[in-house]
């Protein structure tokens, strides 16, 4: 089987989908790039999360031809390879029509950063893209296009994708993306707040990912 060690992380972070109320039925997907070989591991389309196995995964290769798989990739796959191709720092990327997230995409607003675990975690407010045809690379496109220094984007009229160096971090922002959405839609029944000031922003990122946990030495890695 290849890519085993790979495909166990794409598994364990879709279970994290359903596990974190994300996704619905057999909705979304995550995907990994091994970047020795530049071969990318997808969810198979329409299997429900419960049923999967490591071994259903699909491999392909980044112009998106089936290297080893018995059933269809994802429907999503030329939007995960187009960002693959155009994004050589990406490892990982994930899809989710997550609720909270999906509304302010279903209205075409970013997520306005008036959060400090937004500043923190996102480095500013989630950006949203254009309306895109679904089934080809224009969503690719439009995430390359729009997402600019984010780990995250939505969609607009569709949901939410994100990035990151693996399919773990990846997850981990769409986790955080629809926690943020949760509570901002709350702010918004009760006023409208203030975005937070930009400096204040780079200061709480810049903070998170240069000190936020571990810091292990040569020696403990």
């Amino acid at each position: 089987m290849l890519l085993e060690e790979l495909r166990h992380e794409v598994w364990r972070m879709h279970l994290e989908l359903p596990k974190n109320g994300l996704v619905t039925w057999t909705s979304g997907n995550v995907s990994g790039r091994d970047f020795e070989t530049g071969l990318v591991v997808i969810k198979p389309s329409g299997v429900r999360y419960e049923t999967m196995q490591p071994e259903d995964l699909v491999v392909a290769d980044l112009e998106g031809k089936v290297v080893e798989g018995d059933v269809s990739p994802s429907v999503d796959t030329p939007t995960h390879l187009y960002v693959y191709r155009h994004r050589p720092d990406v490892g990982g990327v994930v899809h989710t029509h997550s609720p909270y997230a999906t509304a302010f995409a279903a209205l075409g607003r970013p997520i306005p950063v008036v959060l400090t675990a937004m500043a923190d975690e996102f480095g500013g407010p989630i950006p949203c893209g254009r309306y895109c045809k679904i089934g080809g690379e224009e969503i690719g496109q439009e995430i390359v296009r729009a997402i600019g220094d984010s780990v995250a984007i939505l969609i607009k009229s569709h949901g939410v994708f994100t990035i990151g160096p693996t399919p773990t971090a990846a997850t981990k922002a769409a986790v955080m993306v629809e926690d943020v959405a949760r509570t901002v839609h709350l702010v918004l029944q009760l006023g409208q707040p203030e975005d937070i000031p930009e400096e204040e922003v780079e200061r709480g990122h810049r903070r998170y990912v240069q000190k936020y946990g571990q810091r292990l030495s040569p020696g403990q890695i």
